[in-house]
């Protein structure tokens, strides 16, 4: 016979999880002491705090479309861990979180301390947990246990993907698994099957229907393009109905910027170029879009409009399909699975699409980007680290002004090349979710994050734990010593309080870590210094001193998001 927790992580190598993010505390302790001793090749990756821990398990989930797990003590998985859970509620991203209520068996109802199973005198972490997993499960004894964790693995990648959490009760996890319980439980990987959902031969048809029929076809990526890694089904209804494709902020990457059908990323802050694409298209394909506020310009109404556009909407979930817009047609399944069947069912040509691609992409350059004053304008930093990034590059993105600096500049090369906080879209993001790139990535792949000041303040600590773990990733700092996007939002005749930050000595801060640590103040030396950061075995965290005065709002904002009033962020 086995311990609950011993059997648990025999269930995580069963499955295949190479790495467990989280923080030792609480019954997780009995849990993560069986880690050394496993046979497999389960390792613990421990940052500095929960929420690291749970970026680092998102961004794993969103690479490989497997379920990044997190673990620590109920309390601080419900409150620093959530801001990853929340991002892959959000951005579609598998995860399971494997935590524990905290509470002390005969001793629970004695005015309790950090109980959290929401009786009397505790929290409710059950409570906290259900408003941001897809499912969550509360198990009391071992077997309950084991057939929830396996449950858990199950729905993160079951339909849309996302996080589930199981939390560990009590005494369950020391006790003893039964060696033939009733209910039964069954092999893990047996328990975890999923299988891929498809869109019915009908909808298929009218779907290819509308395509042969468009003049002006377009399609719109989202990052169910990436959830599915659906990247050369994508590509082959691009070229079978020769569309024009557009991205939405999470589905940058999702197809080849340089290609000759690119036209970039749509929304409120995106490409000029690549809403006037939608704008002016006859037919429109939205792959994997919920169609957020940001991503339709906050409703435009010259932007998409349903009443003179035909809509077909390919989503894994049938409540999202037509639900910003009404839809045509709607194709419900895996992205994969529909956009193949697409794909192989008709074709379709016109003489628009790659024309107007073509001069949409002008909206990637702008006189800024070859501009070599000092302070170095945020275009210039960008096409600095543009230059750097190759097929083999992953660059994560932070929130702020220079998300959008990256979406507009950053032209990607190849699919899988740029991730962004855009889900929940928490700042803090970018640093965590590039070790977690880079631990697992192969050694061939390197990785960018870019941050601002204030972004790179919260979760600067995964620097050291990136150091501790031997990867390297380069870290950039777009420093403009301010909360950049809400001090620009500020009116002339007054401040909004708390958007000064004082001048930290970041460079300082990374050789403390162990990393190398540069400041850069003059364009030209900035691509230097990132060849060398990119070839590098160690950390680099590159201080970037930008121009505070570039107004991200005022040079991006659409003409779209502007004749609906703009800055509804």
């Amino acid at each position: 016979m086995t311990t609950t927790a011993a059997e648990l992580i025999d269930t995580l190598d069963s499955l295949g999880v190479e790495y467990v993010f989280g923080y030792p505390g609480g019954r997780v302790i009995e849990l993560l002491d069986h880690i050394p001793d496993a046979d497999g090749d389960v390792e613990l990756v421990r940052p500095r705090d929960e929420r690291e821990a749970s970026v680092m398990a998102e961004m794993y989930g969103r690479l490989t479309g497997r379920p990044g797990v997190l673990t620590g003590q109920g309390p601080w998985i419900g409150s620093l861990g959530m801001i990853g859970q929340m991002e892959a509620r959000l951005a579609s991203s598998p995860m399971v979180v494997l935590t524990e209520a905290s509470e002390r068996g005969e001793y629970s109802t004695l005015a309790p301390y950090q109980q959290a199973r929401g009786d009397y005198g505790g929290f409710s972490l059950p409570d906290i947990l259900d408003g941001v997993s897809k499912e969550w499960w509360f198990p009391r004894t071992p077997t309950e246990t084991v057939r929830s964790t396996q449950l858990a693995f199950k729905h993160a990648v079951a339909g849309r993907p996302g996080p589930t959490a199981v939390i560990l009760d009590g005494d369950a996890i020391t006790d003893e698994v039964p060696t033939d319980p009733t209910p039964a439980t069954w092999d893990a990987r047996t328990q975890t099957r999923t299988w891929d959902a498809a869109p019915t031969a009908t909808d298929v048809a009218a779907a290819v229907e509308a395509l042969e029929a468009a003049e002006r076809p377009v399609i719109i990526a989202g990052n169910g393009v990436h959830a599915a890694q659906a990247y050369d089904e994508l590509a082959a209804v691009a070229d079978a109905y020769d569309c024009a494709v557009v991205t939405s902020y999470l589905g940058k990457s999702t197809y080849p910027e340089t290609d000759d059908r690119a036209a970039g990323v749509i929304g409120s802050f995106g490409h000029e170029g690549a809403n006037r694409v939608v704008s002016e298209a006859d037919t429109l394909f939205v792959a994997g879009c919920r169609l957020n506020p940001m991503d339709t310009n906050w409703q435009a109404p010259s932007f998409i409009r349903p009443d003179e556009q035909t809509i077909v909407h390919a989503d894994i979930d049938t409540r999202n399909a037509g639900w910003v817009y009404p839809a045509d047609v709607g194709l419900i399944g895996d992205a994969s699975e529909s956009l193949a069947a697409v794909a192989e069912a008709g074709e379709a040509s016109n003489d628009w699409a790659i024309e107007r691609a073509t001069a949409a992409r002008e909206w990637f350059e702008s006189p800024a980007c070859t501009d070599d004053s000092v302070p170095i304008a945020p275009q210039r930093a960008v096409t600095a680290i543009r230059s750097v990034v190759d097929e083999k590059t992953i660059v994560t993105a932070d929130s702020g002004n220079n998300r959008f600096w990256l979406l507009n500049y950053l032209q990607t090369p190849a699919v899988r090349t740029y991730f962004g906080s855009g889900g929940v879209g928490g700042m803090g993001w970018a640093t965590p979710a590039a070790v977690s790139a880079a631990l697992t990535t192969d050694e061939e792949t390197d990785v960018i994050a870019v941050a601002g000041d204030g972004g790179f303040s919260m979760t600067m600590n995964s620097v050291e734990t990136a150091v501790e773990y031997g990867v390297a990733p380069t870290v950039v700092i777009l420093n403009d010593t301010s909360l950049g996007m809400v001090r620009q939002m500020q009116h002339e005749d007054g401040d909004i309080a708390g958007v000064e930050f004082t001048d930290t000595d970041f460079p300082k801060i990374a050789e403390a870590f162990g990393a190398v640590g540069r400041r850069v103040t003059e364009p030209a030396a900035l691509e230097g210094v990132l060849e060398e950061a990119k070839a590098a075995d160690v950390p680099h965290v590159i201080d970037v001193r930008i121009d505070r005065e570039a107004d991200m709002a005022a040079t991006l904002s659409s003409s779209f998001y502007d004749s609906v009033g703009g800055l509804h962020e």
